[in-house]
């Protein structure tokens, strides 16, 4: 060992592990939300790696060090956006609240993800640009959305909180007007994301929801005990149509008995 550079005095050209994992991470994301940017912006056939390079002031080759490709690029992109939604549910699923008021709040956070690039390129990209094998992730991911929707549509009919209708049809419907928002929302317009998704949670909600008075209306028929029947009254109608029936068989003995004496 040199004594002339003693260990105690040198700081190591190179950062502690943890630092250079977190400066990787951060160079990561940061090609990622360029690349997303970039191909929203421009269309992914039409964007380029280069292109994502030079925005990013760093070479094509550099990129390499991070994905292998612009399909996997694609890829990461979507996996976040799914990533999200799924955090959506989950914090949906432990609030509290009738299936209609989970329902709301799924839609107002779906809105808001609608809004942003990862969120976009769940709706703007096309399936058919990735690989088998993250294809069918992808799908998987999309039936679990689905499936959230349709299960608080059903726990609301079930709760009292949503007319009775088709939860999958319903599902579909909110859902695909959600969707639409990632093809035509831009930031900097008249309304933000979040006043957005509350208009949409609104007017996507308000057709399948009972109203208070509805809600009152069938509490008011559970609660309400089984009509007792009155015994003395049974009995009494019982014995009167008794009557009724032995008088008319009376009164035809008697026109018969009649009949043989003529």
């Amino acid at each position: 060992m040199d004594a002339r550079y003693p260990l105690s005095n040198t700081e190591s050209p190179w950062l502690p592990f943890e630092s250079r994992r977190r400066a990787r991470d951060e160079k990561r994301e940061a090609v990622l939300r360029t690349a997303v940017a970039l191909f929203l912006e421009q269309g992914y056939h039409r964007a380029t790696l280069n292109d994502v390079a030079k925005r990013l002031h760093i070479t094509k080759p550099a990129l390499y060090n991070y994905f292998r490709g612009k399909d996997e690029i694609l890829f990461e992109c979507w996996s976040i956006g799914h990533e999200l939604v799924d955090d959506c549910i989950a914090e949906t699923s432990a609030g509290g609240g009738s299936g209609l008021d989970k329902l709301r709040k799924l839609t107002i956070r779906y809105a808001e993800l609608m809004t942003t690039d990862y969120g976009k390129s769940l709706v703007r990209f096309d399936l058919r640009d990735l690989s088998e094998h993250n294809r069918k992730i992808v799908q998987t991911a999309k039936r679990r959305i689905d499936r959230a929707f349709r299960d608080y549509i059903a726990s609301g009919i079930a709760d009292g909180s949503v007319r009775p209708c088709d939860p999958k049809l319903a599902a579909f419907a909110i859902a695909g007007s959600l969707n639409w928002i990632g093809h035509w929302f831009q930031p900097g317009g008249e309304q933000t994301g979040h006043a957005v998704a509350e208009e949409f949670a609104i007017r996507l909600t308000e057709g399948i929801a009972k109203t208070t008075t509805q809600m009152a209306s069938t509490r008011k028929k559970a609660d309400k005990p089984p009509r007792k029947r009155n015994v003395g009254n049974a009995s009494r109608e019982d014995g009167s149509e008794h009557h009724t029936r032995a008088a008319a068989g009376a009164a035809g003995q008697s026109k018969r008995a009649r009949g043989r004496l003529r």
